[in-house]
């Protein structure tokens, strides 16, 4: 199936797709761990089925040197041991604040309680407002059929 639009080549999408980008920066330059929010945006993207995202992601924490064990088990981090117990709890946060029509409440009180415990406010703040932009960037890519594959690490940072 081919991309149903190209969001970077039209003038309005591609302005958005700028200011958009522009907002990652407050993310990004946040205390929360990069690895962190690399995972976290892996996760929903993976639940999202962004191929897109997935294959951007994938690629840029494998460059900034995540093993493949843990880039493998991301979609079955329940069942792993290779995530420290911060990052389970931001799995956990953002697989309920993007499967949010399944769960009627969102994030529950107990995982809510969970990231607290492992994440100061800035880092707070920074989670709640990174969830809310991956499921946005997936939603992008997924109604225009951007196909993960031909992302290139780095590709992007000229444009921060």
């Amino acid at each position: 199936m081919e991309a149903r639009f190209n969001l970077f080549e039209n003038e309005i999408s591609a302005k958005f797709a700028k200011r958009f980008a522009n907002s990652s920066l407050v993310i990004e330059q946040s205390p929360l761990p990069k690895s962190t929010q690399e995972l976290v945006s892996l996760r929903a993207s993976q639940i999202n089925g962004c191929g897109w995202c997935v294959d951007y992601h994938t690629k840029e924490m494998a460059a900034a040197g995540e093993t493949s064990v843990r880039l493998m088990l991301v979609a079955a981090w329940r069942e792993s041991t290779v995530f420290t117990e911060a990052e389970q709890a931001a799995l956990a946060f953002a697989e309920e604040g993007t499967r949010m029509a399944d769960a009627q409440l969102g994030v529950s009180d107990e995982t809510w309680d969970l990231v607290r415990k492992h994440y100061d406010d800035d880092q707070l703040a920074a989670l709640v407002c990174l969830v809310a932009l991956i499921n946005a960037a997936n939603r992008l890519a997924v109604i225009v059929h951007q196909k993960g594959g031909s992302y290139e690490v780095g590709m992007f940072a000229a444009s921060n």
